[in-house]
C-alpha cells in the first residue's frame, strides 16, 4: 500500500483518488473547495465536478495542502495548468523529500511556456517526476471502464513504480522515458480538439473532422520534435490515442468549447456558462507563442487563435487554411 495525495478534485482529480483508493491505496484528496471536501468526507461523491460515482469509502479529502502531502510517498498533481505553479508553491516545503511526483494536469504555462512537469520541477527540485497522460475521460475511469494511459519520467524505473500503483484490472499504464512528447501530446491535442468542435459547429462533416485530426497530429510531431521529443510517442497514447479521444468524444470540455464557438457564440459566451476548465483555450495561446519561438509552422494552433482571441469568424479561418499554398503531406 503506498500513500497517496492528490491535488486538485476536479473531475480528473478525483477519479484519479477513486482509482488509487480501490486499488488498495491510502489517499488523501486536496480540494479548493469546502463543500467538495465534505461531500467526498461525509457522502462520498463530488458532485460538483462528477456528478453521479459513488468514492471509494477510503478516500479522505481536505481544504489543507500541508495535510494533504503530510507522509506522502506518491504526490499526484491534478490542478489547472494556470495555477499549478502556486499550489505547489502553496505547500512546496511540507512535500516528503522522497517522495515520487505525479503530474496529470495537462498544459503549456503561459509565460514560462514551460511544460507541466517542468513547473513542478521548477518549484521541487532534485524529485522524481513523472507524467501521467493518455485517452482517459474522467467520468469512465470512475465508471472504472478499460482504459490506457502512459507513465513517463526521464528515468524509466522511475515510471515503471508509478505504473505499478496507478495500475488495475480496468486501468492499465504503460512505461515510457520521453517525457516532451507525453506532456506535449496531452496539451496539445486540447487544442485540436477546439478545432474540431468549431468545425462540427459549422456544420461541416466527417471529410473536415478527419483532416483536423490528422493535420492537427502532424502540428502536435512537428513541435514535438522541435522540442527534442521521439517522433513515435505522438503515434500512440499520449498522441493519436488522446487526440483522436478529445476531437470525437461527447464528454470533451474542449470539443464542446469550439462547438458552441462554431454555433456563433464568443468564447466568453461560451466560458461565462461553464465551472469547469476547458484546457484548450488557455493552452491555444500558449501553443502559439511556443510555436512562434521554435518557428515551427501550425496553421491550425495559429486559427484557433484568430478565432478566439482576435474576433476571426470560424468559417473564414477554415478557408484561409484551405487556400494556403499547397506543399508536399510529409516535411
Amino acid at each position: 500500500m503506498t500513500r497517496c495525495a492528490v491535488i486538485g478534485a476536479g473531475a480528473w482529480g478525483t477519479a484519479l483518488a477513486d482509482l488509487l483508493a480501490r486499488g488498495g491505496h491510502e489517499v488523501v484528496l486536496w480540494a479548493r473547495e469546502a463543500d467538495v471536501a465534505e461531500s467526498v468526507n461525509l457522502h462520498h461523491r463530488n458532485d460538483r465536478f462528477l456528478a453521479g460515482p459513488l468514492l471509494a469509502s477510503s478516500v479522505r479529502a481536505t481544504t489543507d495542502l500541508v495535510e494533504a502531502v503530510h507522509g506522502a510517498e506518491m504526490v499526484t498533481y491534478v490542478a489547472p495548468s494556470h495555477v499549478l505553479r502556486q499550489v505547489v508553491q502553496g505547500h512546496a516545503a511540507a512535500v516528503p523529500p522522497e517522495a515520487t511526483l505525479v503530474v496529470a494536469t495537462k498544459g503549456i504555462e503561459r509565460d514560462s511556456l514551460a511544460i507541466m512537469t517542468d513547473v513542478v520541477s521548477e518549484e521541487l527540485p532534485g524529485r522524481d517526476i513523472v507524467a501521467l497522460s493518455g485517452p482517459s475521460f474522467a467520468a469512465e475511469v470512475a465508471a472504472r471502464q478499460p482504459t490506457a494511459v502512459v507513465a513517463a519520467s526521464s528515468r524509466l524505473v522511475v515510471a515503471e513504480g508509478v505504473q505499478r500503483v496507478f495500475s488495475t484490472d480496468n486501468f492499465r499504464v504503460y512505461a515510457n522515458d520521453d517525457v516532451v512528447g507525453v506532456e506535449l501530446g496531452g496539451a496539445l491535442k486540447n487544442v485540436m480538439a477546439v478545432a474540431t468542435g468549431m468545425a462540427e459547429g459549422l456544420g461541416l462533416g466527417f471529410n473536415s473532422r478527419a483532416a483536423l485530426i490528422t493535420r492537427g497530429l502532424a502540428e502536435m510531431t512537428r513541435l514535438g520534435l522541435a522540442l527534442g521529443a521521439q517522433p513515435q510517442t505522438f503515434a500512440g497514447l499520449a498522441g493519436m490515442g488522446d487526440l483522436v479521444l478529445t476531437c470525437t468524444g461527447s464528454l470533451s470540455r474542449n470539443r464542446s468549447v469550439g462547438l458552441e464557438i462554431g454555433q456563433g457564440k464568443t468564447l466568453d459566451e461560451v466560458l461565462a456558462t461553464r465551472e469547469t476548465v476547458a484546457e484548450g483555450v488557455a493552452t491555444a495561446a500558449s501553443a502559439h507563442a511556443l510555436a512562434q519561438r521554435e518557428g515551427v509552422e501550425m496553421p491550425i494552433v495559429f486559427a484557433v487563435n484568430r478565432i478566439l482571441f482576435e474576433g476571426s469568424p470560424p468559417r473564414l479561418a477554415i478557408e484561409e487554411m484551405m487556400r494556403r499554398e499547397l506543399r508536399p503531406e510529409q516535411d
